[in-house]
């Protein structure tokens, strides 16, 4: 787990009276963190930092995310979490740009699997009440994530989307389970085989969703149930009726399947074929992505 002993850390009373909680707020100061940390009344927000790349999953930033829920998880101050993103998206899911080319077939299976399940599970495990926040667009993971959360709140702005047949791959957050537990066959149906992508609207009439505000509205009304919460002593729930084991051997099935399709011929070719509608066949990833395809019936016996 990543080590932030650089971090500085501010306190701040901000208001003080018999009738209402004692506002306390904490928050890390360094600039470039792609996950940001506050703590105000008992409710700390964790937010995704890195809106030039989409808030995407990468290594760096999933490295901080972990960091900061195991904190937040062991903080006697923190009774509830809420999830979000630097505007304009919410999360687009994972990356793994910054590996091609750097690992061998073998090692991109191993980092996937591992970092996968480790990303997941801090939701699966995590001890506390979460509150996802859905600021803009959520991919892959962007809704995989939130729908473990014990509740969503969206942003007029938000999309859900799901697309991971369209990629060749198999789902992953346990949706291969969760998804029809809570929502219902005809809905997790819509969401992983059709590729359906619903609005903030539509998500909620579905029951992925909780509420729908407006967009400038979205971090107080999450601060607000936060608090309802921590003054109701609400616990964690997964929604569904899911346990912490099952979800457990789910994730770990759901990472090594994850695994194994992404350097599968199905995977690369689609992703190659992405690439060429967009023009970008040429660009390194779109060599690095030929030349693994080129060459898969030769490295592919030593996986």
């Amino acid at each position: 787990m990543a080590n932030f002993s650089g971090l500085t850390r501010t306190a701040k009373y901000l208001h003080k009276s018999p009738f209402a909680f004692q506002t306390f707020v904490r928050h890390s100061s360094n600039k470039n963190e792609l996950v940001l940390s506050t703590t105000k009344n008992n409710v700390t927000t964790i937010t995704l930092n890195n809106p030039k790349k989409y808030n995407a999953w990468d290594m760096a930033l999933t490295n901080q995310l972990v960091d900061k829920f195991s904190k937040a998880a062991n903080d006697e101050e923190t009774q509830v979490v809420i999830y979000t993103g630097t505007d304009p998206y919410f999360c687009s899911g994972g990356s793994l740009a910054e590996f091609l080319g750097k690992k061998s077939p073998k090692g991109l299976q191993k980092m996937i699997r591992e970092n996968n399940e480790r990303c997941f599970n801090i939701f699966i495990e995590f001890p506390k009440p979460i509150i996802a926040a859905v600021n803009g667009p959520g991919i892959g993971a962007g809704t995989t994530a939130p729908a473990l959360c014990d509740a969503i709140i969206a942003s007029e702005k938000a999309t859900f989307s799901t697309p991971f047949k369209t990629l060749g791959v198999g789902p992953e957050g346990c949706a291969s389970v969760h998804f029809e537990k809570f929502l219902g066959a005809d809905a997790a149906n819509r969401l992983l085989i059709d590729c359906w992508k619903p609005t903030a609207a539509e998500a909620k009439e579905i029951g992925l969703v909780a509420e729908v505000v407006a967009h400038d509205e979205l971090v107080a009304r999450a601060q607000e149930l936060g608090e309802e919460w921590v003054r109701s002593g609400r616990q964690r729930v997964i929604r569904g009726g899911g346990t912490i084991e099952e979800y457990k051997q789910v994730n770990k099935k759901e990472s090594n399947d994850l695994a194994e399709a992404f350097v599968s011929e199905e995977f690369l070719r689609t992703q190659l074929e992405f690439l060429k509608k967009r023009g970008k066949h040429q660009s390194i990833p779109g060599l690095v992505l030929w030349v693994m395809l080129t060459s898969r019936p030769v490295w592919a016996k030593f996986l």
